[in-house]
C-alpha cells in the first residue's frame, strides 16, 4: 500500500489496525475495572497496605516487581500512543495507571499532576461513582509538597 511518500505492506496495515482495535476495546474494558479498584487513600498514603506482596519471599517479590514494572512500562507506552490525535482510546488514564505500577523518583508528583487534570479527575470520579466506589482522597497542594523528599 502506498500512501503519499510512505510505502507500507498491506499485511502491516492489517496488523496495525488489529492492534489498534484490540487496544481500544481492551482499554475500554480494563481501565474502568482498574480505576474502580484503586484504594481511596492511594494518593494520600505513601506506604503499601499491610498484607501486600512486599511481605512475600524475596524471589517472588523480585518476579512480581519485574512483572509489575514491565506492565507499567507497557501501559505508559500504550497510553502515549492512545493519546495521539486520531487514535481512539483512554490515553492519559492508561498512562496514569502505568505510572502507578512503576517506581521512580518523582513518581508521586507526576501522578498527582495527572490526576488533578480536570478531564482525568472527572472521568475517574465518574467511573468510581458508576462502580459504587468512594471518590479518591487527594492531599492538599501544601501537604503534597511536604511529603516530597527534601520538601
Amino acid at each position: 500500500m502506498v500512501t503519499g511518500w510512505i510505502s507500507i505492506p498491506a499485511q502491516y496495515v492489517w496488523w496495525i489496525a488489529a492492534v489498534s482495535v484490540v487496544s481500544f476495546f481492551g482499554t475500554l474494558a480494563a481501565i474502568p475495572f482498574i480505576v474502580a479498584r484503586i484504594r481511596p487513600d492511594y494518593f494520600v498514603e505513601r506506604d503499601p497496605p499491610p498484607g501486600s506482596w512486599r511481605g512475600r519471599h524475596p524471589a517472588i517479590r523480585i518476579l512480581l516487581h519485574v512483572g509489575k514494572t514491565g506492565l507499567g512500562v507497557l501501559l505508559v507506552l500504550l497510553g502515549i500512543v492512545l493519546s495521539l490525535p486520531g487514535i481512539p482510546g483512554q490515553g492519559l488514564l492508561t498512562v496514569l495507571i502505568g505510572l502507578m505500577l512503576l517506581d521512580f523518583p518523582g513518581k508521586r508528583r507526576m501522578e498527582l499532576w495527572l490526576i488533578r487534570r480536570k478531564a482525568i479527575s472527572s472521568t475517574v470520579h465518574w467511573i468510581r461513582a458508576k462502580a459504587g466506589r468512594p471518590p479518591l482522597e487527594m492531599p492538599d497542594a501544601d501537604e503534597a509538597q511536604k511529603k516530597q523528599p527534601g520538601g
